[in-house]
């Protein structure tokens, strides 16, 4: 955290990513006095400041005002207005944060319009694992970013889990597609696995403990040894066994190409909502 240490950072958005965050920094070693949440929801301030111990406020304007880092934690649809309303604040300096959007969809180009001319900014897209320190993250910054605003940015989300730079914006969708959007993917294949396990005979308990540490402990694995998917695979499939019966009916019901047109699918709505469609 050496590039946060002596940075304060601000929540605009106090939402259940913005909880994983505050949340990820206070566990790496961040002093709670350095963070600051801003949120309509007197509800969602509370547990702010009882549950994580930081600063709770209901403007925005005090978030940015306080912080060298602020995140913009706040729904796609929300986030046009919120900046509006800060452009509207009298002697609010927003040139001189590093501002991160977690903003699903909206491209940065849509934020910098919104800002002065010459701000730091970092787009990232991250997913709900963060709220159990396992998200998959990939962030972009602007030209105006300077090296430690990046290191920065991936130290914050580095406190949730997995990090990505990508090389290009645009890349971005695709990330929306695959792991932003995964995690509804990959819950209706656990329910589908622990479905089964009941219809062959399992107690319901028992059959969705199984799938869930099944796939679990399948990704922890891959990320841990590297090896491809595919030798994996392979090192359970033996010879006239079950596995390569049960792969059988994968491929004869089309599991791969399903697979890729779902990602495609999320991907390419993705690109539509940051092209304003």
């Amino acid at each position: 955290m050496n590039h946060l240490a002596d940075r304060r950072v601000g929540f605009v958005g106090g939402g259940a990513i913005a909880e994983a965050l505050v949340g990820g920094l206070t566990s790496a070693g961040i002093d709670r006095a350095q963070l600051t949440v801003s949120d309509v929801n007197p509800d969602r301030r509370l547990i702010m400041q009882t549950k994580l111990g930081v600063r709770a406020v209901a403007a925005n304007a005090e978030v940015v005002e306080s912080s060298d880092v602020v995140v913009l934690a706040v729904k796609p649809d929300v986030l046009p207005g919120v900046l509006l309303e800060l452009s509207e604040v009298k002697d609010l300096d927003l040139a001189r944060p590093l501002w991160i959007t977690i903003a699903a969809g909206v491209p940065m180009s849509r934020v910098t319009d919104l800002l002065p001319e010459g701000a730091r900014v970092v787009r990232a897209m991250t997913n709900t694992p963060a709220l159990v320190r396992a998200a998959a993250t990939a962030y972009y910054a602007n030209s105006r970013a300077r090296p430690e605003d990046v290191e920065a940015a991936r130290e914050l989300f580095n406190a949730v889990g997995l990090t990505w730079q990508a090389p290009h914006e645009a890349l971005l969708d695709a990330v929306t597609g695959l792991s932003g959007s995964g995690p509804a993917f990959v819950f209706v294949f656990l329910e589908a696995l622990g479905d089964a396990g009941v219809r062959c005979g399992l107690p319901r308990e028992v059959a969705y403990k199984l799938a869930f540490q099944t796939v679990y402990g399948a990704a922890k694995l891959a990320l841990e040894t590297g090896r491809h998917p595919a030798e994996l695979k392979d090192q359970v499939t033996s010879p006239a066994g079950t596995t390569i019966s049960g792969l059988e009916r994968l491929e004869a019901g089309g599991f791969r190409s399903v697979v890729y047109s779902t990602v495609v699918g999320a991907t390419e709505r993705a690109r539509e909502l940051g092209a304003g469609e």
